[in-house]
């Protein structure tokens, strides 16, 4: 790893930011890097000595078998250790940082007229409250807790209380529907469920509540319901002065189930003494999307994700106490877990919670906010910057965004036209772009810049974070050096590496650690410059990344396929300007039904119904048959290239009929209907 040659493409951090940074400069990096891996014991002790542990690790800090030959997988860090996660990010603030008056969060909603400032010492009063409920309400060290919630305060106090008693967090994306959340609680055997009333996203009113409702019916019926009660939060922007909900929204009420938040809040205790925990108790579930199309339990433990989540968030945004920070993702994704809960909590930080949409009530809402908190580290999504390249210059040029020093994106590799636009008009040339390239299960950047020691090539997550080796396979499990492309893995853990698929061990192994003995497999490809620069170049599996978000092929054709009319069903993803990757799906007809418009919007709302809105496919297209080989396979390849409209299919020597590629392309979707 050398600094590279300077070239057209190549930006290097301003000197400005490099003055107080925590990592000043590419041969420090270098140094830090080296020492996180030729001495970790020390490197690693040496974070952990900044947080509050009741027991001292009574072994090394991080142990680990990463070969299925070898045995069973595991990745212990500060065994023996006993600690808690919510008392490192607010008691010890507050009580012995003297943070106790600076602002955690400010919340902002859907709407502008919409907002709150939360600080250090509201926020643990708001979570001990919440804790001693959960306790009253039964919920004990180990149970869990499944959270069904929009971006409000209460969502991240209801976290941080499951991880004060010690009982297990599973946040559901509030924009996931009924059977999808029924799916998760029925996995995670969850016995209580929190959610809300209703949310505007936009314009439209949703009714969580009723939601959530069908949801524990679904979970009734197939005799899996392990959830005794349900905590109801009154949103505030439903309300009206008096207090009462809005009238344009009818809550469902079961009285043996249901408990209004603000009820069992009122009277609760404000103090509630933390459960100290081993170091390898589990924090958290986080559902991802899997192969099978069976959504996977990602298992994260305590004292290795707050390592790894407090400095990652410490040196990739490289934090300092006056900055205003925001990540504009949701929490009911991992980036939301780490990058707005637990990583800028475990440094003090204050962030911006943002409940609304990017366009509403105006285009220039990011830019608004901006400039009302004087945000000075921003972290989005490439789907977001691409949507609001579409409205240019002018949204941007009524609001002052001076106070911006660093720009981040998550989810996704961003194309390097956004990543001009986002570094040339959002940042005005002089922010540099951290690109992290990360996932559910590393629980925190893997492949990052650092903001003023990297210097930066449009479209690439550069090089390592510390403690993180990777490597290059081809596919026979042969490393590659030097300029490569082949199968991303890694070739030993760092603290924040999922431990487990919650209780599948076995699928754990098979999926991350088979393929390659001795490896973590990512799933993704990368490319391998000159410069040694890392470059991820999407999914090897059968994974769809749309918006940010891995959805699964076999989970969006179990949905199609649920429909009478579909006898079979294939998915891939095709190009798109805005979401990176949308979906475009071939259905194969039952014998006499006709594909038709109103069977395209049925098709649509049911994978909508249940999954979610985001998985609602952009192309369905009629399919009289699907390109397989004589054994039955589908061949995914072909299905992409005609999607695509890539004529030149090359060998088709191995499918059973060739001429079901001419069929299909004269079927094709020009448009999304």
């Amino acid at each position: 790893m050398v600094v590279p040659e300077s070239q057209d493409t190549m930006y290097y951090p301003p000197s400005d930011l490099q003055k107080d940074a925590h990592v000043a400069d590419f041969s420090s990096y270098l140094a830090l890097y080296r020492k996180s891996l030729e001495n970790p014991e020390a490197f690693w002790k040496e974070i952990a000595d900044k947080f509050f542990w009741k027991k001292p690790a009574t072994g090394p800090v991080l142990q680990y078998n990463f070969d299925v030959k070898q045995g069973s997988i595991y990745v212990k860090c500060m065994d023996g250790a006993k600690t808690n996660m919510c008392y490192n990010v607010l008691d010890r603030h507050v009580m012995e940082g003297n943070l106790g008056e600076k602002v955690a969060y400010y919340w902002e909603g859907n709407s502008p007229d919409h907002h709150m400032t939360i600080t250090y010492r509201q926020l643990l009063s708001q979570v001990c409250r919440c804790a001693n409920v959960l306790k009253q309400m039964g919920v004990k060290k180990g149970d869990r807790v499944s959270i069904y919630l929009p971006m409000i305060p209460e969502l991240v106090y209801t976290m941080l209380a499951c991880a004060r008693i010690g009982a297990i967090h599973s946040v559901v994306f509030a924009g996931f529907s009924s059977e999808s959340l029924c799916e998760r609680i029925m996995d995670a055997q969850s016995c209580v469920l929190v959610t809300a009333d209703g949310v505007y996203r936009g314009e439209k009113l949703i009714n969580l509540k009723q939601i959530a409702d069908e949801a524990l019916e679904k979970c009734r019926e197939n005799a899996s319901s392990s959830v005794t009660k349900c905590l109801v939060i009154k949103h505030h922007a439903l309300r009206t002065k008096s207090g009462a909900t809005c009238n344009k929204l009818q809550t469902p009420w079961d009285s043996e189930c249901d408990i209004w938040w603000d009820e069992v809040m009122r009277d609760s205790p404000e103090e509630c003494e933390p459960e100290w925990l081993d170091a390898e108790d589990p924090l958290f579930i986080l559902y991802t999307s899997g192969s099978t199309g069976k959504p996977k339990g990602v298992l994260h433990t305590i004292a290795g994700y707050l390592l790894y989540t407090s400095l990652t968030f410490k040196y990739v945004f490289d934090h300092h106490h006056d900055d205003v920070y925001w990540c504009t993702a949701d929490i009911g994704w991992i980036t939301g877990h780490s990058y707005i809960t637990y990583g800028p909590l475990a440094n003090g930080a204050t962030s911006v919670l943002f409940e609304g949409i990017p366009v509403h009530p105006h285009v220039g809402r990011f830019w608004e906010i901006i400039e009302k908190y004087k945000v000075t580290k921003f972290y989005t999504a490439p789907t977001a910057i691409r949507l609001l390249m579409k409205y240019g210059r002018e949204p941007l040029q009524k609001y002052d965004l001076s106070s911006l020093r660093i720009l981040g994106t998550v989810g996704e590799p961003i194309n390097p036209e956004a990543w001009q636009w986002y570094h040339g008009v959002v940042g005005q040339g002089r922010c540099p772009v951290v690109d992290t390239f990360w996932q559910t299960e590393t629980g925190g950047h893997v492949l990052t810049p650092l903001p003023a020691a990297t210097p930066l090539k449009p479209g690439s997550a550069t090089f390592p974070f510390f403690g993180v080796e990777p490597t290059i396979l081809n596919e026979h499990g042969e490393e590659l050096e030097g300029e490569a492309e082949g199968y991303l893995v890694f070739r030993r853990p760092w603290p924040g590496i999922m431990r487990t698929v919650f209780q599948n061990h076995e699928r754990f192994e098979n999926t991350y650690f088979k393929k390659f003995p001795g490896f973590y497999v990512t799933g993704d490809g990368c490319r391998r410059d000159k410069d040694g620069y890392y470059w991820i170049t999407g999914r090897i599996d059968d994974m769809l990344n749309v918006s940010g978000h891995l959805m699964s092929t076999a989970e969006v054709e179990a949905a199609l396929t649920v429909h009478q009319a579909v006898a079979e069903a294939a998915v891939v993803s095709r190009p798109h300007k805005v979401k990176g990757e949308c979906l475009y799906c071939f259905v194969t007809l039952k014998h006499s039904r006709e594909f038709n418009r109103t069977l395209v919007d049925e098709l649509k709302r049911l994978v909508r119904e249940r999954i979610g809105p985001i998985a609602t496919p952009d192309f369905i297209q009629n399919a009289p048959a699907l390109p397989k080989t004589r054994s039955g396979k589908i061949m995914r390849r072909i299905l992409r290239q005609i999607a695509r409209n890539e004529k030149d299919m090359g060998d088709l020597s191995t499918l059973a009929d060739p001429k079901v590629v001419e069929v299909l392309f004269s079927h094709r979707c020009e448009a999304a209907p």
